[in-house]
């Protein structure tokens, strides 16, 4: 018995030690020390070397589009790593052309700072500005989407373009030890530039969603950062067709206002999934849209009816209803906002219907 608990003793000291050995050496190998990141030849910042590029470059307020928090999912964190960005991961291959590769484009986030590096971002970047605004409106639109209107104070004023999103700073709270960032579209009427509306479906665990639904309450004060994006209408009078889905609602009714707006007369059809009537949201506002633009129609698609439910609208699939429904499809350009399954889906059948590549525009919710 001695002899049993005299090696369990001896056991869990060398255990113990060798824990302790891997803190040290972990601590020791992760110190880095300082680097400097030269951009564009023009910037230098000094940094403690350890973490990825893109929260470093965030840490000093230079603010690199980011749709996933970091999480290497999305894509949008591009830069050029010219000198000390090491080897291109097997996380950053799925988004990388092959002449990006060539060109040195890597993901930021994948991007350890363990050295000196010499990158070069592009220069409309550096105008991406930090905003302190109040939330002051919180609208329950279904079970699992609100939304939230921010009132900016400083600056008071964005300029941006309406499809473009910004970046919401989550605080520390309970469920997030560290600050992070989450992309979302504005929603908001572009006339309206000292406010800012975000539609935001509630992601089950999701660190900023779970913050805005459970947390953040109105009066309380909301970190940002943008405008950010390139998803935007084109300069033509081509006829447009909308495709959304849930949340995707944000960027397509803030470029119904700058349609109203600006008076456009282009022609604009709205196809709007949901799967139930009671996730659908925003009708009013698409009939008066209706009212107010010379030509446009809004299609609300519900995938599945409970038999319960009144519906006399369309139903099934919301890209089956565009089949169904978009006619001289050739002549069209598409907008898509949504998930990534319902954007492949619409591109997949807008093509089939005759609409050139070139003329789908898309953002994808990561």
């Amino acid at each position: 018995m001695g002899s049993t608990l005299l090696a369990i003793l001896i056991v869990s000291i060398i255990g113990a030690g060798l824990a302790g050995l891997l803190v040290l050496s972990e601590s020791v190998i992760s110190n880095y020390g300082l680097c400097r990141i030269a951009i564009n030849d023009e910037r230098e910042l000094t940094v403690q070397g350890g973490k990825d590029l893109l929260s470093m470059l965030t840490a000093e307020k230079l603010f690199i589009p980011s749709a996933c928090g970091g999480r290497g999912t999305c894509g949008l964190c591009k830069v050029r790593v010219l000198e000390g960005g090491g080897m291109l991961l097997p996380t950053e291959e799925p988004y990388l052309s092959k002449e990006e590769r060539a060109d040195n484009v890597r993901l930021s986030c994948q991007v350890k700072v363990r050295n000196d590096l010499k990158i070069w971002i592009p220069r409309e970047l550096f105008a991406i500005r930090e905003y302190v605004s109040t939330c002051t409106r919180i609208v329950d639109l279904t079970h699992d989407i609100k939304l939230f209107r921010l009132e900016l104070r400083e600056p008071p004023t964005m300029d941006y373009i309406p499809g473009q999103y910004i970046q919401l700073l989550t605080p520390i709270y309970e469920k997030s030890r560290e600050e992070v960032y989450r992309a979302y579209s504005i929603a908001s009427d572009p006339a309206e530039r000292g406010v800012l509306d975000l539609i935001i479906r509630l992601v089950p665990g999701g660190i900023c969603t779970t913050y805005c639904f459970e947390y953040l309450k109105q009066g309380d004060e909301v970190k940002l950062n943008g405008p950010h994006g390139e998803f935007h209408l084109t300069d033509t009078d081509a006829p447009i067709v909308f495709i959304a889905g849930g949340s995707g609602m944000a960027p397509i009714r803030c470029m119904l206002y700058h349609l109203r707006n600006t008076g456009s007369r282009r022609k604009a059809v709205y196809f709007f999934g949901a799967n139930k009537v009671k996730e659908m949201f925003m009708m009013d506002e698409m009939r008066r849209f209706e009212s107010e633009l010379p030509d446009f129609r809004f299609v609300p698609v519900i995938a599945q009816p409970d038999p319960d439910e009144t519906w006399a609208g369309e139903t099934g699939l919301v890209t089956h209803a565009v089949q169904r429904g978009l006619k001289d499809a050739p002549a069209y350009e598409a907008y898509l906002c949504g998930s990534p399954g319902m954007i492949d889906a619409s591109i997949k059948v807008l093509l089939e219907l005759g609409v050139q590549q070139s003329k789908v525009f898309f953002d994808k919710f990561a």
